[in-house]
């Protein structure tokens, strides 16, 4: 069986944020003794990734690490018109992922202990972010 939704994140400032909580708020897992967790953002200027859910210097980092791999106004870019923080955002984006897949089992998401998914929000004003989550039973 294969149930698909749809929903909006919130707007969320730009960095990285744990959204795993918002995510289940959407999906009913009841039931599904095994299947899979499909997460899709369909945007091209934020992503989706699973790191650690405990300590939130760990998104600050990525954040700090992030913009200094892939700054803004480097001198080399052409798509410029949509902001400073646009093209980096794209870069960003395509390094670290627009889906994640997570397993289920006995109706809760298999993700270690210290595993959550991100929103890599990488404007300075994404604003609200489509999400299709698809599970797999």
């Amino acid at each position: 069986m294969i149930r698909q939704i749809a929903f909006n994140l919130p707007p969320f400032s730009r960095g990285f944020h744990l959204i795993t909580d918002e995510i289940l708020k959407h999906v009913d897992l009841e039931g599904v003794d095994a299947g899979l967790l499909n997460v899709f953002i369909k945007h091209t200027s934020a992503s989706l990734t699973i790191n650690e859910n405990a300590d939130a210097t760990v998104r600050t980092d990525f954040e700090s690490h992030f913009n200094t791999c892939v700054p803004e106004n480097a001198p080399y870019y052409q798509h410029t018109y949509e902001g400073p923080d646009d093209m980096p955002a794209h870069l960003k984006a395509s390094t670290l992922g627009s889906s994640v897949t997570i397993p289920i089992t006995n109706g809760r998401l298999n993700l270690g202990t210290w595993q959550g998914i991100y929103l890599g929000e990488h404007r300075d004003h994404g604003g609200s972010r489509k999400l299709v989550v698809t599970v797999y039973s």
